[in-house]
């Protein structure tokens, strides 16, 4: 019998959040919170609250669930509920693991929760190798090699993984943040957000943002800002309090 998923569900419509946590359950999820907005979800996880996978509702007061998406650990997969099936995109390119359309199906929520299982699956199986000290980007029809010394920051979008060099962006091979996690030792980079890793020896400088997030200035011009929740961690890398 698979390990029971602990699942949270943000969603500001009770009788959606009500409905949806009981597909969850019958699908086999414990369902370990059930918040009415985004900002209640951000709280949750601040108080100490564990799950192993989110799912929330795209349009939410005080903070959408993409907006509260970009403030999560990458390591947490989103689900993303919505009415409208055009925010579809929205969702994948914020790397969402799956989206539902309302009223989502108990077929459809069994499915996301299978997709959910498998990640855990493939994260779980993976040994961490050994440190390149270059890595692949792509050119033309073939390949050269980067120094990950050279590197500022790897961002993903629409399921491809840039890396930037001198100002410079380059296609890799990979398709997902935690490729390029599972490629390095944890001490190499540092999560910006759920779309971004930075290397903190190349940033230059630092400042307050918006809501608790954070500005960084980095090598050969990029200025990015770095979500709340990740913050922390950068500050620590960085030696500041």
């Amino acid at each position: 019998m698979p390990d029971t998923l602990r699942v949270l569900v943000a969603e500001d419509e009770p009788f959606n959040r009500k409905r949806l946590a009981r597909l969850l359950r019958e699908a086999g999820c414990l369902v370990v919170a059930e918040l009415p907005d985004g900002p209640s979800v951000l709280e949750w996880l601040a108080g100490g609250g564990k799950a192993d996978a989110a799912f929330l509702d795209i349009d939410m007061p005080g903070a959408t669930g993409l907006e509260v998406a970009l403030d999560l650990p990458r390591s947490l997969p989103v689900v993303f509920v919505t009415a409208h099936a055009e925010h579809a995109l929205k969702a994948f390119e914020a790397a969402a693991l799956d989206y539902l359309i309302k009223p989502a199906t108990a077929d459809r929520v069994a499915v996301a929760v299978a997709r959910i299982r498998e990640r855990r699956a493939g994260l779980d199986a993976p040994q961490r190798r050994a440190a390149p000290l270059r890595y692949a980007v792509k050119a033309g029809d073939g390949l050269v090699f980067m120094e990950l010394a050279k590197t500022t920051h790897f961002l993903v979008e629409d399921e491809i993984v840039w890396a930037f060099v001198a100002g410079d962006r380059h296609r890799t091979p990979w398709k997902s943040l935690p490729e390029v996690e599972a490629a390095f030792p944890p001490e190499t980079l540092v999560k910006g957000h759920r779309n971004l890793l930075l290397r903190p020896e190349a940033v230059l400088g630092v400042r307050p943002g918006e809501f608790g997030r954070m500005v960084v200035r980095l090598q050969g011009g990029a200025t990015l800002e770095v979500s709340r929740g990740a913050a922390p961690s950068l500050k620590a890398r960085l030696g500041l309090p």
